[in-house]
C-alpha cells in the first residue's frame, strides 16, 4: 500500500487495509510517501518485497502525483489499484471508488438547501451511493493479465 502519512485520514486507511488483508490471509507492506522524492523511494523498495500488487490510498497529494505513480507502477510491472478513475485514464490498471461527479452534485444540492434557509446541522449526513470501476485493458495486456468477462461486465468504463 502506498499512503501519504501526512493525510489526517491515513491512520484509518491503514487500519482498514490491514484488517482487510488479515481477513484474506495476506501480508501487507506499507510504503509511506509525503513528497515526490518519497514516492520514488517507496517504489525503489518494492523489488526487495516482491509485492503481488499495489493499492494506492485515496489522497489529494497522491492524486496530484498520479502520472508519476502510474509511470513507476509500470516501470516495476506492478498491477496497481487506485480509488479514482483518473489513475486508470493515466494508464493505471484499475480504479474503484466513489463517483466524484455525483458527489459534487450532492454537495451542490446541499449548498442550495442551505442557501434556501435550511440549517446545516439539521441536514442528514449523506454518503456516496454511486461508485465507478474503470479498467485499463491496455495496461492489463502489458502486465499479461486477463480480466475476467464477469469483471468487465461490471465496469463503468473500459479503457482500450
Amino acid at each position: 500500500m502506498l499512503v501519504n502519512t501526512g493525510n489526517p485520514n491515513a491512520a484509518n486507511q491503514l487500519a482498514d487495509i490491514q484488517q482487510a488483508a488479515r481477513s484474506l490471509g495476506q501480508a501487507t507492506h506499507i510504503a509511506k510517501a509525503t513528497s515526490e522524492r518519497e514516492i520514488d523511494a517507496a517504489f525503489a523498495t518494492f523489488p526487495g518485497f516482491r509485492p503481488d500488487a499495489l493499492f494506492v490510498a485515496g489522497d489529494p497529494f497522491l492524486y496530484g502525483r498520479r502520472n508519476q505513480i502510474v509511470r513507476l507502477a509500470g516501470r516495476y510491472d506492478l498491477p496497481a489499484v487506485y480509488t479514482q478513475r483518473d489513475f486508470a485514464l493515466a494508464g493505471g490498471l484499475l480504479s474503484f471508488g466513489a463517483d466524484l461527479t455525483n458527489g459534487y452534485r450532492q454537495a451542490g444540492t446541499y449548498a442550495g438547501r442551505i442557501l434556501d434557509g435550511a440549517a446545516p446541522a439539521e441536514l442528514p449526513v449523506a454518503q456516496s451511493n454511486s461508485f465507478e470501476l474503470a479498467i485499463n485493458l491496455k495496461t492489463a495486456r502489458r502486465l499479461d493479465l486477463t480480466v475476467p468477462q464477469s469483471i468487465l461486465a461490471q465496469a463503468t468504463e473500459v479503457i482500450e
